[in-house]
């Protein structure tokens, strides 16, 4: 079974463990990183290459709909879940990309597995797998590309 690959981005430590605990715990997810603002997600999510960032609203820096914002204009964008502790209706999220709002005292396995369901139209986390089998057939393609190019540059 392929895994989900999960960056957890949120500005303060006891929420940063307690997302990271939940998705160790939620079978077929596997964090791969962890980010404080919005700056350090954007440089965590390129070198982790996750499929899913569950991104806080609220980060230094910039908050997390601009973080998510710049990451939708990435090559390869992971899905982005905003997670925060305001109610979905008191955030403006519209246009940044996001595939959708947790709130942190319903964050939970079930909640987690159900909107990654959502997110991707699919049910299960094997969806994670046929987005780095895409993801690393670009990669290759791009490698080839650039190796043409580089001898035919000398």
């Amino acid at each position: 079974m392929n895994v989900v690959r999960v960056l957890v981005v949120d500005d303060e430590e006891i929420f940063r463990r307690a997302m990271t605990s939940v998705v160790a715990e939620t079978d077929g997810f596997v964090v791969v990183g962890t980010a404080a603002s919005g700056s350090d997600a954007l440089a965590a999510a390129q070198a982790t290459q996750p499929d899913l960032v569950l991104m806080d609203v609220n980060l230094p820096v910039f908050d997390g709909i601009e973080a998510t914002r710049r990451l939708q204009a990435a090559d390869r964008p992971p899905i982005v879940l905003l997670v925060s502790t305001y109610d979905e209706s008191d955030v403006d999220y519209a246009g940044s990309g996001a595939a959708g709002y947790i709130t942190k005292s319903a964050f939970g396995s079930d909640r987690l597995t159900e909107a990654w369901a959502s997110a991707n139209h699919d049910s299960a986390p094997e969806e994670a797998g046929r987005r780095h089998e895409r993801r690393d057939h670009r990669r290759a393609q791009r490698d080839i590309a650039d190796r043409h190019r580089n001898r035919w540059a000398t």
